[in-house]
């Protein structure tokens, strides 16, 4: 098993026709991951390499029965691509863009909370999220993340630092230990997912038989010393 993602889920990638979706997005495609569409406004009716692209999500959704999106849009558009993929439906979304503003951040999610209850958002500002061998949506190199076994031992991964995720992936891959599901739920002051959330299901998934828990320096979620 796995949490959040699994096999059967589908796709989007909001900004396809961009740099960075596109290479990205195409990763995530060739590690395995059902990417069935794009979404670029005014670019509906192409495709990137072979990927159909729609002008709005509710029209992909319509199209491919996508679940999750992965949004790789400029900060100044992602807070609307956000809700818009909300609006039609994607249930689970991946935002890896950074700088967007706090201000913009709380709005975001604070709308999600009220009005799309079923949405959940990991990010902004994440490395996104890989169950190995079943599904890799954001940045996350595949080739450093363990396939998890029946057998086990399979660990969890939820972590605020990006870079320490990449670390923890190598590390367990070098001794042979799976990896039932890597969270990155991003450093921003707003995140979409928090550590309580991704805790919550890796206690719930059986495949799951120890957590890794990474912090960062800066608010409120950082480990803190002991007080002597």
């Amino acid at each position: 098993m796995a949490i959040f993602v699994n096999a059967d889920t589908k796709v989007i990638v909001q900004g396809l026709t961009g740099g960075q979706g596109r290479y990205h997005g195409l990763r995530n495609q060739a590690y395995g991951t059902k990417v069935v569409g794009g979404v670029t406004p005014g670019k509906g009716g192409s495709d990137v390499a072979g990927i159909p692209v729609f002008d709005t999500v509710a029209e992909a959704v319509a199209a491919t029965g996508a679940t999750a999106s992965f949004i790789a849009v400029p900060p100044k558009a992602a807070s609307a691509a956000i809700l818009e993929a909300a609006a039609a439906g994607i249930g689970f979304i991946v935002c890896i863009t950074e700088g967007i503003p706090a201000q913009d951040e709380a709005k975001v999610y604070n709308t999600l909370v009220r009005h799309f209850p079923g949405t959940r958002l990991l990010g902004p500002n994440c490395p996104g999220i890989i169950s190995p061998g079943k599904c890799n949506i954001g940045i996350t190199a595949g080739e450093i993340a363990q396939v998890p076994t029946p057998a086990g031992p399979n660990v969890g991964i939820v972590s605020r630092s990006g870079t320490l995720t990449y670390q923890a992936l190598y590390e367990l891959k070098q001794r042979g230990i799976g990896v039932s599901t890597c969270v990155g739920i991003g450093g921003d002051p707003v995140p979409g997912t928090n550590f309580i959330d991704c805790l919550k299901e890796f206690q719930a998934d059986p495949e799951t038989h120890a957590i890794i828990m990474i912090g960062e320096i800066g608010g409120s979620a950082r480990p803190t010393s002991p007080s002597r």
